[in-house]
């Protein structure tokens, strides 16, 4: 079994994937949730393998109660647009064949 991601399973393979999968926030957050912990919650701070998820997408330890945002050091963190358009934008960079214009994101 290959180590490399898979479009489609790890990843959309078109627009109309992309739009399918990340139609809203709490949908970029569940997806971000999956590559920060694929094997499931795991606190950052005691290591502790169980938790459950709280509103906004943070989950919360159930050994020491730290509180961790799926966001926690990644660029989205304490961000005020949403993830749907920070995602959009990923996906535009990550699919353009001759880059992306300042103003084409601004559209």
């Amino acid at each position: 079994m290959s180590d490399r991601p898979k479009g489609g399973v790890h990843y959309p393979r078109s627009t109309g994937e992309f739009q399918s999968w990340f139609g809203t926030d709490a949908d970029c957050l569940d997806y971000l949730a999956w590559l920060r912990w694929p094997q499931g919650f795991v606190c950052p701070q005691c290591e502790n393998p169980s938790g459950w998820a709280v509103v906004g997408g943070s989950f919360k330890c159930a050994s020491c109660k730290k509180e961790t945002a799926v966001t926690a050091g990644t660029l989205f963190d304490r961000r005020r647009t949403p993830l749907t358009v920070w995602f959009a934008v990923c996906w535009q960079f990550a699919t353009a064949k001759d880059g992306v214009s300042a103003q084409s994101l601004q559209r």
